[in-house]
């Protein structure tokens, strides 16, 4: 699919972020770096500091309003409404949008926990809903990205919203039960990694390695490993098993992690990732009901 072709179909309505932080300004950066949007095209709305405004003004180019006798008439003209804001701040808000709302307008949520059953419950009304579940990879194009789409959203808007999040990383359509799951593999996943980078950086230093050569070289380890499994399309276990010589020094370190189960701890890890997901979901579900 070109470039092209996505361009003119995001550039043909305006797109609001309804709140302008950090997941807000990564996909905002995605789309304006690949040219799927012309920035112009794009209104931040945004309780913040006048400051964080400012930023967003001369780094993107982007409209930004503040004021809220202009958010009414912006929210009622965009064709897609990014939900980027607080999840505190997300039953209130919800709330006062509903009524403003036109049938075919599009709402693309990155809150956490919030179920598309809890969003149109908050709006009053059956509204398309593509709620995603893009993690902080995505703030430099390298995100996982999971999306549940609600029964109203048309073919042409999960196409959009594909296009959307295919500009800071890939997209994994799912059902809204195997929300939690993806949660506890990409959302919270980059998490794991960057822990036993720590744990790999640190025992670096204790053998005799400056911070820097160790965090260079763990670095380096961790996206050649991730690049090898994307590359090849061969499984991690045989990757694995083709760098560990029987009795050999990588054989004698992965000994040591079957003898304190690591796989089993990580697995369990993430099942408990998965299970207090669900917890916070079914918290924020009671609390907006």
């Amino acid at each position: 699919m070109s470039h092209s072709t996505q361009q003119h179909t995001l550039i043909e309505e305006p797109i609001c972020f309804y709140g302008a932080g950090s997941m807000a300004e990564a996909i905002l950066r995605g789309l304006v770096h690949r040219s799927v949007v012309v920035p112009g095209q794009v209104t931040m709305l945004n309780r913040g500091n006048q400051e964080r405004l400012n930023y967003l003004i001369q780094r993107y180019g982007v409209s930004v309003i503040a004021h809220e006798s202009e958010r009414e008439n912006v929210l009622r003209t965009s064709k897609v409404i990014v939900l980027a804001m607080k999840p505190a701040d997300a039953a209130q808000a919800l709330r006062h949008l509903g009524p403003l709302l036109s049938p075919n307008q599009l709402l693309v949520s990155v809150i956490a926990g919030l179920s598309v059953e809890s969003i149109q419950h908050l709006l009053g009304q059956r509204q398309p809903v593509a709620r995603t579940m893009p993690n902080t990879s995505s703030t430099i194009g390298l995100g996982a990205t999971g999306i549940v789409f609600s029964d109203e959203v048309s073919a042409d808007q999960r196409r959009l919203v594909r296009y959307l999040f295919e500009a800071v990383g890939t997209v994994t359509e799912i059902e809204e039960n195997q929300m939690e799951t993806l949660t506890g593999i990409s959302g919270s996943g980059p998490a794991y990694i960057y822990y036993m980078m720590e744990a790999m950086i640190e025992a670096g230093i204790q053998g005799g390695l400056s911070m820097e050569q160790a965090r260079e070289l763990t670095i380096q380890t961790a996206i050649g490993a991730a690049h090898m499994v994307q590359q090849t399309g061969e499984d991690p276990a045989d990757l694995r098993a083709k760098v560990t010589s029987p009795n050999g020094a990588t054989a004698a370190a992965v000994k040591v992690f079957e003898e304190e189960h690591m796989k089993d701890t990580i697995i369990r890890a993430i099942e408990r990732c998965t299970e207090r997901s669900r917890e916070m979901g079914a918290v924020l579900k009671e609390e907006n009901s």
